[in-house]
C-alpha cells in the first residue's frame, strides 16, 4: 500500500482541495451498496463527523471489501473529491484499502440502538459510539477550560493527596488503604484493627476532598485550584452519585462570600461558553439525540445573572409551594438538608434560572464554615442549576481560631487530626473561601445526560469495578 501521511478526518472535511490524494484511516461505522459500489462511513475519533468512502468493487478486490463489517479498522488512500450527497462536503474515491482490523458479527455495538443499560456492560467499547464519542470529546474539553480559567486568573494549579492518613472519622464513608493481611487482622485488647505493621503505621483511606490542604496552600500562594480524583463509599446507587468522581477545589485568600459567589458564577458559565464555542458539533448531536432542549438551556445559562436567595427565604417559598398544592416526597422545614426536588423547585419552576443559596443553619454544613451574627446560620452557598440540583458547593472558612476550635470541639473531632488545620488560624491567619464543583455533575449539565455514569468512562458504583 502507497505511504500517504495520515489525514484526521476533522482535517479532512475542511479541506477543498479536491483531487489530492489522501490517507484516512479509522473505524467502520456502516457500509451498504450494490453488486458495483460500497459505502463505508468511516470515523476515528477526531469529530462526531464521518467521513464517506466510496469504493468501487471493479477497482478494489471484492473479497476484502465482503471482510469489511461494523467495527472493522481501516487504513483507506484515495481521491479527495466533492460530494454530490447530503450530509458531507468531501468524500474519498478508495484507491488502496488495508485491513488494520478484522471485526466480525459478534461485535457488540451494530447499528441497531442500544440501551445506555447496556453501553454500561461495554464501557470498554462505548467510546466508538457516536454518543460517548461526543462526550467524551466534551469532557476532554472541560478539562482544559477550567485548567485555563484559572490559569488566566493567576490561580496555581496544587496538588493534593489521594491517600489521607489521618484517623479518617466517618470512614463509613471512606476508602480504606492497606497492606495488611485481611484474613488475619491483628487487634489489641478492645478488639479494634492494630496499624502499627500497616503500610503508614496508621489507618489510611482514600481523599473525600482536597479541601482542607487546598486551604494550606491559599494561605500561602493566594488563589490555588485543585482537580483530581475524589472517592466516596456512600450506598449510593442513584443517576447522580459515583463512588470515583473528580473535583474541582478552588481556595482564595481574602474573598468572602460574595467574592466567592462571584467566582463560581463566572466559572462556570465560562465553562459552559467554552462548550458552545468549541464543542457546537458535539453538542448539536447531543440535542438532536438525548436531549431537544439543551442548546437552548446551556445558552440561557451564560445570559443569566444568577439569583442570589438566602436558605430562610428558600424554605419561605417552597413552604408557600406547599400550601398552595404542590407535593414534595421530602418534608420541607427551617433547618432541612435540601433535596434534589427542593433545589430544582426554585430553579425550574419558581425563577426559572440558577440559584445561588446562601446562610443555612450551621448544624446541617461542615465545622469550617464562618458563623454569621445571628449564631444560627455560616456562610455557606450552594448553586442549584436546572435538572441537576447542586452543582458547586462552598463557603467562607472560619477564619477565627477560637470559633474553629469551640465548634470542633463541639462535634467532637479528635484534635490529633486538626492540629495542622488549625496552625493556619494560629499563624497569620486570614479570611478565605471555596468551593467545590463534581467535575461529572458539570458534565450531566453541558452534555444533557441523565446518569452520571454515561459521562466518566468507567464509573465506579456500587457492586460495580469492571474494568
Amino acid at each position: 500500500m502507497k505511504t500517504i501521511q495520515r489525514t484526521k478526518i476533522v482535517d479532512l472535511l475542511a479541506l477543498t482541495t479536491y483531487g489530492c490524494e489522501v490517507n484516512v484511516k479509522g473505524w467502520v461505522r456502516t457500509r451498504r451498496g450494490s453488486k458495483q459500489v460500497a459505502f463505508v462511513a468511516l470515523n476515528d475519533g477526531s469529530t462526531i463527523k464521518n467521513v464517506q468512502i466510496v469504493i468501487d468493487l471493479d477497482k478494489i478486490d471484492e473479497e476484502l471489501v465482503k471482510k469489511i463489517s461494523t467495527g472493522t479498522c481501516l487504513s483507506v488512500n484515495g481521491t479527495l473529491v466533492e460530494s454530490i450527497g447530503g450530509g458531507q462536503s468531501v468524500e474519498v474515491q478508495a484507491t488502496e484499502i488495508e485491513i488494520l482490523g478484522e471485526c466480525d458479527n459478534t461485535y457488540p455495538l451494530q447499528k441497531k440502538g442500544q440501551t445506555m443499560e447496556f453501553m454500561r456492560s461495554v464501557a470498554h467499547l462505548r467510546p466508538r459510539t457516536n454518543t460517548f464519542g461526543a462526550i467524551f470529546r466534551i469532557r476532554h474539553n472541560m478539562a482544559y477550560a477550567i485548567h485555563k480559567f484559572f490559569h488566566d486568573r493567576g490561580f496555581y494549579y496544587f496538588h493534593t493527596p489521594i491517600i489521607t492518613a489521618s484517623d479518617c472519622e466517618g470512614a463509613g464513608q471512606m476508602f480504606q488503604v492497606t497492606t495488611m493481611n485481611l484474613y488475619d487482622l491483628k487487634k489489641d485488647e478492645q478488639g479494634s484493627i492494630k496499624y502499627d505493621d500497616d503500610f503508614f503505621g496508621k489507618q489510611a483511606s482514600l481523599t473525600v476532598s482536597g479541601q482542607l490542604e487546598g486551604e494550606l496552600a491559599a494561605t500561602a500562594l493566594g488563589a490555588i485550584y485543585t482537580f483530581g480524583p475524589t472517592f466516596r463509599a456512600e450506598n449510593s446507587n442513584t443517576p447522580r452519585h459515583l463512588a470515583e468522581f473528580w473535583m474541582i477545589e478552588p481556595e482564595v485568600a481574602f474573598n468572602d462570600i460574595v467574592d466567592n459567589m462571584n467566582l463560581a458564577e463566572e466559572f462556570i458559565k465560562y465553562c459552559v461558553s467554552w462548550a458552545l464555542d468549541n464543542c457546537m458539533d458535539d453538542i448539536k448531536f447531543l440535542n438532536d439525540m438525548i436531549d431537544k432542549e439543551l442548546i437552548e438551556r446551556l445558552r440561557s445559562i451564560v445570559n443569566t445573572e444568577f439569583v442570589r436567595l438566602k436558605y430562610t427565604e428558600g424554605i419561605e417559598i417552597l413552604e408557600k409551594a406547599v400550601a398552595d398544592g404542590h407535593k414534595f416526597e421530602f418534608p420541607v422545614y427551617w433547618g432541612v438538608d435540601l433535596a434534589s426536588e427542593h433545589e430544582r423547585y426554585l430553579v425550574e419552576h419558581h425563577f426559572k434560572r440558577p440559584v445561588i443559596l446562601t446562610d443555612y443553619p450551621k448544624e446541617i454544613k461542615a465545622f469550617y464554615m464562618k458563623q454569621n451574627e445571628d449564631g444560627k446560620t455560616v456562610r455557606a452557598m450552594d448553586v442549584l442549576f436546572p435538572k441537576i440540583g447542586e452543582i458547586i458547593g462552598g463557603s467562607e472558612r472560619e477564619a477565627d481560631y477560637n470559633k474553629l476550635l469551640t465548634r470542633i470541639e463541639e462535634l467532637g473531632i479528635p484534635m490529633k487530626d486538626m492540629w495542622w488545620y488549625l496552625d493556619t488560624r494560629r499563624y497569620g491567619s486570614c479570611p478565605h473561601s471555596g468551593f467545590g464543583l463534581g467535575f461529572e455533575r458539570l458534565l450531566l449539565f453541558v452534555t444533557g445526560m441523565s446518569n452520571i455514569r454515561d459521562v466518566i468512562p468507567f464509573p465506579r458504583t456500587p457492586n460495580n469495578a469492571e474494568f
